[in-house]
């Protein structure tokens, strides 16, 4: 999910492209403007996409997007703009509007980057979780998601005593475990920076009972993390500039994981036209399909890795969710949130 530091954001806006803008993604893409558009790669993608679907740019006055998810209860859809510090609101009848300010940054530790909120996600009681970069935690808002507040509540910011780095994007086992990545993207200069305590970047899993465990410290950039529909395989993207690609994970009923394997790579798009971005979020629709933002913008995939149709936004696109009824696929891309249209 979030990946370049503020000043490199700086540096990608005014060349026109952003790689995953406060994300990793490709800053050394050349800027190729397309056309957003679809190509379906194989027919089995037209069970739940047609080449010939709207995809519409929602709004863009932002700086850069993440961590979309839609409220069923209330109708609307909230996501990040990590720069700014804020989660907006995209209501559909009403457009967009600021949802919650100091989103991820809360003054929590003197010193701290002023990085906003990554991934968002509820709990199983419908709490708003957040992957909040500027204070290096995971919290959870401790008031209905109709009435947000800055009242949080830290549920992981240590690992054996020492900071996380800045957790990024996190998805929820229904036994209520949470699994999240911690990528050194929201420190304000990354590996170097003095403030970074540990020296890898975990995959972790959060237990129902507070109990921090760490899966895997072997991955150089954890991004994106989902979780397969019969929740036997966990999905994790690696937004790793000389080896982009996607890990799959065994993951057992106790929430351990092995056989550690590259579920799809995506190393021969790096620096061609138009393929800008890397891997990052992904959503995991009730067929089993994963859609998963990397270069070009979305993929669609099979849970054995399979390419079926790709979604090109035209922009590096770092997150996606879908709509309870999942005919909707909302983007969150560089600076803009888009949807296209599913069947």
């Amino acid at each position: 999910m979030y990946k370049l530091t503020f000043s490199l954001i700086i540096l990608a806006l005014t060349s026109c492209t952003v790689s995953n803008t406060a994300n990793s993604n490709n800053a050394h893409s050349v800027p190729h403007k397309i056309k957003p558009s679809i190509e379906i790669i194989s027919p089995e993608a037209r069970l739940i996409l047609d080449n010939d679907a709207a995809i519409k740019t929602l709004s863009s006055d932002f700086t850069w997007t993440e961590g979309p998810i839609w409220l069923a209860k209330e109708g609307y859809l909230i996501f990040s703009d990590i720069p700014n510090n804020k989660i907006m609101k995209y209501h559909p009848a009403q457009g967009v509007s600021v949802y919650l300010e100091n989103s991820g940054a809360t003054g929590l530790h003197q010193g701290d980057y002023v990085q906003g909120s990554n991934g968002l996600l509820l709990d199983q009681q419908g709490n708003l979780i957040l992957l909040q970069q500027g204070d290096r935690r995971v919290a959870v808002m401790n008031t209905p998601t109709s009435s947000p507040s800055n009242n949080f509540k830290t549920l992981a910011g240590y690992f054996n005593g020492k900071r996380l780095n800045s957790p990024n994007d996190a998805v929820l086992h229904s036994d209520g475990s949470l699994f999240f990545t911690d990528p050194p993207y929201g420190l304000k200069n990354k590996m170097d920076d003095k403030r970074k305590e540990l020296t890898f970047q975990g995959i972790y899993r959060l237990a129902p009972d507070g109990n921090l465990q760490l899966l895997d410290d072997k991955i150089s950039l954890p991004n994106g993390i989902a979780i397969s529909v019969d929740e036997k395989t966990l999905y994790v993207a690696v937004s790793d500039e000389s080896f982009p690609h996607w890990l799959a994970y065994d993951l057992s009923s106790d929430g351990k994981v092995s056989n550690k394997r590259v579920w799809v790579d995506a190393s021969e798009f790096i620096g061609v036209a138009g393929e800008q971005g890397m891997p990052d979020g992904m959503a995991v629709h009730s067929s089993g399909l994963i859609f998963a933002t990397g270069p070009g913008g979305v993929w669609l995939i099979t849970p054995k890795g399979k390419i079926l149709a790709k979604i090109k936004t035209g922009k590096l696109t770092a997150n996606c969710t879908l709509s309870t009824d999942e005919k909707t696929l909302y983007l969150t891309a560089h600076n803009t949130l888009m949807s296209v249209d599913l069947k």
